[in-house]
């Protein structure tokens, strides 16, 4: 049986990690609530294994109504700490309330720009970057553009948006495809 070659950071023993992995990482994504919801799992996973998240995913789209930025930016300071008792999420305070900060600055940047999408994707010239990865041990965390991106997101509100935090979320929505060279996953 022939098996498919995928990047070294994959988890082949769980099966969430192949299949994001496989069908997910890396693919130019457009979409304004798959976009919302890539950048709150990339705030959550601060400081946390992507296992971890990617193990309470289908819970935080439940807590988060689907990730329906407008829900979200209106959630109440109640029913955010309601969330902070349920053990099927990331019960960091700073995170959870970060979520709806987030959501209000995504919304001002829709209103801005016409979308998020329009917004993000001029950063990378509307054309994913494809890097040549040979190894990510000796990958950079963050680069110039992830430290100018993180920058303008924060000058903008938003919340857990570091260098590292949104290279990781360029990787995941496709702005940047940093498949490894020998990864069968690395075309677009």
């Amino acid at each position: 049986m022939f098996h498919m070659k995928r990047c070294s950071w994959v988890k082949e023993s769980n099966p969430l990690y192949v299949a994001y992995h496989d069908t997910e990482w890396g693919k130019p994504l457009h979409d304004d609530q798959a976009l919302f919801e890539l950048l709150c799992l990339e705030t959550y996973q601060a400081g946390l294994s992507w296992g971890t998240i990617l193990n309470k995913r289908a819970s935080f789209n439940q807590a988060f109504y689907d990730y329906d930025v407008a829900k979200v930016a209106q959630m109440s300071d109640d029913e955010l700490e309601v969330l902070l008792q349920n053990p099927a999420i990331v019960r960091n305070r700073r995170k959870i309330y970060a979520t709806r900060t987030n959501a209000k600055a995504f919304i001002k940047i829709q209103k801005e720009f016409g979308s998020f999408d329009e917004y993000l994707w001029r950063w990378g010239g509307y054309a994913p970057i494809v890097n040549k990865v040979e190894d990510y041990a000796n990958f950079p965390a963050s680069t110039p553009l992830s430290e100018n991106l993180s920058k303008d997101l924060k000058k903008r509100g938003f919340k857990f948006v570091g260098p590292v935090c949104v290279y990781s979320f360029l990787q995941a929505a496709g702005l940047v495809n940093d498949h490894e060279v020998d990864c069968d996953f690395k075309s677009i």
